[in-house]
């Protein structure tokens, strides 16, 4: 089973860079989008829904905001569009896909980055989504959540941790969070758990030179109950080509999806 989550900041600028083209290559089973930037009308089925998959939107309510989406080659038993609450729902950033014993979820977490008003709904969602994650948890299935998650977990997952101590994506309470969420909750991150090693980033500011000299975030997680993570053989981040500001993350697991 091969898994890709990618943030593309608008799936249609991803595509004019070659995002479907190198994605028809990938043989991938599963495929998680975030900030799809567009609702489904506008978007040709030619192009946006690719031959082989079944495919899955969650538009935002408004007109070119986040938004994700879901691509499987198995045909998912349920979807889940809703948590119940704002503003997830209306802005589209959960979407659920369940298969056989195994469910998938693309998710975007809000972005505290611009202001006080932004980081206070980082910090609704952080408080109302910890126990969804404690009831998926105890559910006789497994999950891989896919996702931008807007949080570095440790100093190693970005490359300027000392200047950015007190900016929004690697504040000490937002790394205790995922510390909760890993060690007390139990879920796995699986791309530390096969590499170890740094300057691992999966999103770069378009100022300056981070993309070229590396200087970036990794942002972008696939968080795994520990049946499926243990199956878990590789992973690797796309970094040939630049189809966003953010990279494909892709893990291969020894497992399969099955209908």
């Amino acid at each position: 089973m091969r898994i890709i989550t990618c943030n593309t900041n608008g799936i249609r600028a991803a595509q004019r860079k070659g995002f479907f083209t190198w994605l028809s290559q990938q043989n991938a089973d599963v495929v998680c989008i975030q900030e799809t930037k567009a609702q489904i009308h506008q978007l040709d089925p030619a192009v946006f829904s690719p031959e082989g998959y079944h495919c899955t939107y969650n538009d935002a309510q408004r007109p070119g905001y986040s938004g994700t989406a879901v691509f499987s080659r198995v045909k998912p038993k349920k979807l889940v569009t809703e948590l119940g609450w704002e503003p997830m729902d209306s802005q589209g950033r959960y979407l659920q896909v369940d298969f056989k014993g195994l469910s998938v979820i693309s998710l975007y977490v809000p972005s505290g980055s611009n202001g006080d008003e932004a980081q206070n709904r980082k910090e609704i969602f952080m408080e109302k989504f910890l126990p969804h994650l404690q009831a998926l948890k105890r559910k006789r299935r497994e999950f891989v959540i896919c996702g931008d998650w807007n949080i570095c977990h440790r100093a190693i997952d970005l490359k300027n941790w000392r200047a950015n101590r007190k900016n929004s994506g690697f504040l000490p309470h937002e790394r205790a969070w995922l510390d909760q969420v890993f060690d007390e909750v139990g879920w796995v991150d699986v791309f530390r758990r096969i590499n170890p090693d740094p300057d691992q980033y999966t999103w770069w500011s378009n100022r300056g030179q981070a993309w070229a000299k590396n200087v970036g975030w990794r942002l972008d997680y696939m968080l795994c109950t520990p049946g499926v993570a243990a199956t878990a053989a590789s992973a690797s981040i796309y970094r040939d080509e630049r189809f966003s500001d953010h990279a494909p993350l892709i893990i291969d697991f020894d497992t399969d999806v099955e209908a």
